[in-house]
């Protein structure tokens, strides 16, 4: 299972990745909000999808159903909210990057980098041209933008040394040597490991706190005569 971090991204350095890669418009409406479910239409190019996601325990599972251009347009026309916005891939190292340069309500650039496994994610270190984490902040998320619209978004500082990182990353010189952000960003609380290894090591964690706590309990118990 995928693990994705999200990064605000400067305007002008949204539109110079636009220029220098080929992208393609979206358009997703959204259906009122349900506690147990959300449902929204997404017309991409000519392709029409409907897409479920269903709240579980374990997390929100998404299920899609591909329907014609026709309907997916007669559905956008019904739904309480729609986000318009220009889709942009990219490569930075290993990793894969999604570029959405949202058109409507508002316009907003965001940068999503997908990771293999959670425990990769929480390695990534930012590069200098990559602005504030909004990983799993809702204010950020398709359905909140087109049901309820941006509150501010904070001023994302543009530099020479960000704008020479981008262009290393976009001409494929991306070496260990890259700009770092200043600071590593806060990462919202991830999902449980999706790798084997991690597994075991969140089990040894959890076994050395057990003994823990059993030794204290017996340090501060009466003892017997």
């Amino acid at each position: 299972m995928s693990t994705a971090r999200v990064f605000l991204l400067a305007p002008s350095l949204a539109r110079l990745i636009e220029k220098e890669r080929e992208g393609h418009r979206v358009r997703q409406g959204y259906f009122p909000n349900r506690p147990d479910r959300g449902t929204h239409v997404q017309l991409e190019e000519e392709t029409g999808r409907l897409v479920l996601v269903v709240n579980q325990p374990n997390g929100p599972v998404e299920e899609a159903t591909d329907i014609p251009r026709s309907q997916a347009e007669a559905l956008l026309e019904l739904t309480a909210g729609q986000v318009d916005y220009l889709e942009v891939s990219l490569t930075i190292g290993s990793q894969t990057a999604m570029l959405r340069r949202f058109l409507t309500p508002e316009q907003l650039d965001l940068l999503t980098v997908t990771f293999e496994h959670g425990k990769r994610a929480r390695k990534f270190q930012p590069l200098i041209w990559f602005g504030p984490e909004v990983t799993g902040d809702p204010a950020y998320q398709g359905r909140t933008i087109a049901l309820n619209g941006l509150s501010s978004v904070p001023e994302v500082e543009l530099t020479d040394a960000a704008l020479n990182s981008l262009l290393d990353a976009l001409e494929g010189r991306l070496g260990a040597d890259q700009p770092q952000a200043v600071a590593p960003q806060p990462v919202a609380p991830s999902k449980p490991a999706e790798d084997e290894a991690e597994n075991e090591d969140d089990q040894d964690d959890l076994e050395i706190e057990d003994s823990v706590i059993r030794e204290l309990a017996r340090s501060l118990s009466p003892r017997q005569r």
